[in-house]
């Protein structure tokens, strides 16, 4: 059972997606239309599980599963849809998790935007992002090996913050 562990906000994770996105890319190829950093490693002060969230956005969800083979060459467990329909995903690193990637195709907008949107509202909201960093510590030292007890303390948080979230980026985007 993989052990969560919640550290303090690092530095050399937006280096570390940057030189993960450019090998993501290579294996997208040309069906790729962006790529970003999402999730609790893409904000600066945050402190977070030490795993990068990568969302690539590609015209061609369905092309994506000709590419399993270069991603397990990166290292990557293909997961297909695991639950969300419209969506790829693949794990790197095992029971010591280093990589999630979330693949979406660019017409779902509202996947999309939800992950950017929580992202960029806690780049924004630095008091947010220290109360959810909190919680998450707090968790994890109550929940050290319990996954579903963990995600279930946040999620009642998460889906607060999401609303918070999506409000806040479609008022800046209007």
């Amino acid at each position: 059972m993989r052990k969560i562990v919640v550290v303090d906000y690092r530095p050399e994770w937006a280096v570390a997606f940057q030189r993960e996105a450019a090998c993501i890319a290579k294996v997208l190829g040309e069906n790729m239309v962006a790529i970003h950093h999402i999730g609790s490693t893409s904000v600066p002060g945050l402190c977070a599980k030490p795993i990068l969230d990568i969302m690539p956005v590609v015209r061609d969800i369905g092309a994506v599963d000709g590419c399993n083979a270069g991603f397990i060459a990166l290292g990557y467990t293909p997961m297909g849809e695991f639950g969300i329909p419209g969506r790829r995903y693949f794990h790197k690193g095992g029971d010591e998790r280093t990589h999630h990637v979330h693949v979406f195709a660019e017409e779902n907008r509202e996947a999309i935007e939800r992950h950017l949107a929580v992202s960029a509202y806690l780049r924004a909201h630095a008091d947010e992002a220290r109360a959810y960093g909190e919680l998450k510590k707090a968790l994890a030292a109550r929940f050290p090996r319990d996954w579903e007890s963990y995600c279930d303390g946040k999620d009642e948080y998460v889906r607060a913050l999401e609303a918070r979230a999506l409000a806040w980026y479609r008022s800046q985007k209007g």
